[in-house]
């Protein structure tokens, strides 16, 4: 009997055993293994159906947020994540869903605003059964005022206004539309998530891209300040060089002319040209610097790599070409010279490049996340300004100034950019031309620009889309011009100087 019941014994401490070590196992060793199947919604019920804390303009607003769901309309979820200002940040704040996962600062910095980063844990220590709020903030760069103005502004056009500090690269506002409500996929039901998604998805537009960052478009004659810029460093042009006023000029490797725009007789020194915005004086411009100048000066403003702002997706412009492609087409080298062919800008990037040259040359990162906070007002993270590149020189900068100041004073942007209180502004207008010789009109109106000429603070970038025939039949100033105005009066009353 004895024999019997130590036998017994030494099974029920092996089955122990093998239980401890296989308890082990599933908990510790593979432990990240099973919170990452697909099949245990386990986790993703844990994250989602928590406290989470704001997201925040600089102005105060709460873009994100999560309210507790009243009892008797309460299902299977306490928590309900709701963007109060709707539309308005929603290529910023991102959405947090259940089931799609969670997009831009939402997804970013999950970690803030559930509080689990180490320093909220540590902050955190005492409190974790007390029941008391461990979440995070995150403090945006973004205005309200200002991104309301832009939405106002586009007036439902399709289009993007940036707006930046151009001593820090801090993000002011940034809107596109189209765009869409977050509250429409933050809801509870996945069925309707997924057809809000599903339906976005298929609308024309791209309304979940942040087209403002994450797009790019053909820029017109807004990149000649690039052209410009490279042909001053190189000293293949300068103040004192001129052009014939001609309608019509045919570069090497071509038999086709190209002309300016609405095949006006053009021609002049630097400041006329440029004011004027003449195509032609550009594309000899650009065949006089060559393909290799050209091609590395264009770059070292940062094209063919990603715009480096803190949000994810982002896209880069291009020049549509290396110097090997351009050493056989000439022609087609001065044709991107003026910004059409293979050229095309990321609306933020073009706003970098009018804030570059207002910074002395300096271009600074752009940043949509001021800071992020614990739930008691520590502070967990700052950003810091960051210069990015350096394309040019501050005399080159000068001289670009004072370029675009006669295009805003005797220009192509004489009509609409004269700002409130006898602020001077700098400007370069772009009608991009989408449609080839022979076919309706097709363009999208630009503008980039910065104010005050002197001691600049704040720089605007504005594309309206060609989607339709009135954007078509406008130009960069007269349609872009009045929009930027608008931003540039206002972001000049409340950014400090």
């Amino acid at each position: 009997m004895n024999r019997v019941i130590r036998r017994l014994a030494i099974g029920l401490l092996l089955c122990y055993v093998v239980l401890f070590v296989q308890l082990n196992v599933l908990q510790v060793g593979k432990r990240d293994a099973l919170r990452a199947d697909v099949r245990n919604n386990r986790e993703s019920v844990r994250t989602f159906d928590a406290p989470r804390g704001p997201i925040v303009t600089a102005d105060g607003v709460v873009v994100a947020e999560t309210v507790e769901t009243p009892l008797e309309a309460r299902g299977d979820y306490r928590y309900q994540r709701e963007y109060p200002t709707k539309d308005l940040f929603a290529n910023v704040s991102g959405y947090h869903t259940y089931a799609y996962g969670s997009t831009q600062l939402e997804h970013l910095y999950g970690d803030v605003l559930r509080g689990d980063t180490p320093k909220q844990q540590v902050l955190a220590v005492g409190q974790t059964f007390s029941g008391e709020d461990q979440t995070g903030s995150v403090v945006m760069t973004l205005r309200s005022d200002l991104q309301a103005l832009a939405k106002q502004s586009l007036q439902g056009r399709e289009g993007s206004v940036v707006v930046l500090d151009v001593r820090s690269g801090a993000v002011l506002a940034m809107y596109s539309n189209p765009t869409y409500d977050p509250n429409l996929v933050a809801v509870h039901d996945v069925e309707a998530a997924g057809a809000a998604l599903t339906a976005l998805d298929e609308t024309t537009g791209k309304p979940l891209l942040a087209n403002a960052y994450q797009e790019r478009y053909m820029p017109g004659s807004t990149f000649k300040v690039l052209t410009t810029a490279t042909a001053l460093s190189d000293g293949v042009v300068s103040g004192a060089s001129s052009w014939p006023d001609e309608s019509a000029w045919v570069p090497p490797n071509t038999d086709n002319p190209i002309q300016n725009y609405g095949k006006k007789v053009c021609g002049g020194d630097l400041v006329e040209v440029f004011r004027r915005s003449c195509n032609i004086p550009f594309a000899r411009m650009s065949v006089d610097v060559g393909p290799q100048r050209l091609v590395d000066g264009v770059r070292s403003w940062g094209l063919e790599s990603k715009v480096p702002i803190d949000l994810p997706g982002a896209a880069s412009s291009t020049f549509g070409g290396d110097a090997k492609s351009f050493e056989d087409s000439l022609a087609l080298l001065a044709i991107h010279g003026f910004g059409q062919g293979g050229v095309q800008m990321v609306p933020l990037h073009m706003a970098m490049v009018a804030a570059a040259v207002a910074n002395d040359g300096r271009m600074m990162k752009p940043y949509v996340v001021d800071k992020t906070l614990a739930h008691n007002g520590t502070v967990l993270t700052q950003t810091s300004p960051e210069v990015w590149r350096t394309p040019i020189s501050k005399p080159v900068a000068d001289q670009l100034t004072q370029l675009m100041v006669g295009v805003v004073n005797e220009g192509t942007a004489k009509c609409c950019m004269n700002l409130a209180r006898d602020v001077q502004a700098a400007a370069k207008t772009g009608t991009a031309q989408l449609n080839a010789d022979g076919e309706e009109q097709r363009s999208h109106a630009w503008i980039t620009a910065f104010a005050p000429a002197k001691a600049p603070r704040v720089a605007v970038a504005v594309m309206l889309k060609g989607v339709n025939a009135t954007i078509s039949a406008g130009t960069g100033g007269t349609l872009a011009g009045p929009v930027a105005k608008t931003l540039l009066d206002r972001a000049l009353l409340v950014v400090p100087k």
